[in-house]
């Protein structure tokens, strides 16, 4: 992949220049600019162009949730890769980004690869969700299932697809689809974090998605997800 252009948004200059810190110690990701404010980030966007706007939440003059709206109702800016990294996760946050039109979401207590991957993975056109973003967002499906007195969402497509998994290959979907990270199911399961992304990704393969979080909502739909 060619170097990956960020733009940073935060209000607090420190944790701008630690996110700038982490991201330019790895190969590349070139932080082209920070913005203190969601006003400021949509005006920066439309003349940079990044690849990934890094988006905080709470922000004055326009929050997050508010830039990214915008963000995503500019054909100039449209197509931008958003990561949302804020210390908030509540599930309102979470949803409200998301519905915004984020790609991805993650907290702010994310480690360096994980910060690097994420944002790898939005900046090639993939989303990226922490575990609790993921738990929110299988939570929220299945909720409005029940409000609408709808049976779970089961795809007949993602049913067939779920039928060619390996019963470890199964075992592993239920696991990323409860919100674990692949350390935590290889921990569960005793086996390597790299047999565990081997089978994610066979898993990914074989249910037709490109990401964990779409693969998630193909297990739901194919009723893989145990509570």
């Amino acid at each position: 992949m060619s170097v990956v252009r960020v733009l940073v948004v935060d209000d607090q200059v420190m944790i701008r220049s630690g996110i700038r810190a982490l991201l330019e110690t790895g190969t590349g990701v070139d932080v082209i600019g920070e913005a203190a404010d969601g006003s400021r980030a949509v005006d920066m966007a439309r003349a940079l162009v990044p690849d990934v706007v890094l988006m905080d939440l709470r922000m004055p003059v326009l929050d997050g949730v508010g830039a990214i709206t915008r963000l995503r109702a500019d054909a100039v800016t449209a197509d931008i890769g958003i990561l949302v990294l804020t210390t908030f996760d509540t599930d309102q946050d979470i949803l409200a980004a998301l519905q915004a039109g984020a790609n991805g979401f993650l907290g702010k207590s994310a480690d360096h690869e994980e910060l690097l991957r994420a944002v790898e993975r939005v900046a090639a056109g993939g989303s990226s969700l922490s575990a609790v973003a993921t738990d929110t967002v299988v939570g929220h499906l299945t909720r409005t299932a029940r409000e609408q007195r709808q049976p779970d969402p089961v795809s007949p497509e993602d049913l067939r697809r779920a039928g060619s998994l390996t019963s470890r290959e199964r075992e592993v979907t239920v696991l990323v689809s409860q919100g674990l990270t692949n350390d935590a199911i290889a921990e569960r399961l005793f086996i390597s974090p790299l047999t565990v992304k081997t089978h994610v990704n066979r898993a990914m393969s074989k249910m037709h998605v490109r990401d964990r979080a779409q693969l998630v909502v193909a297990a739901l739909r194919a009723g893989l997800r145990e509570d």
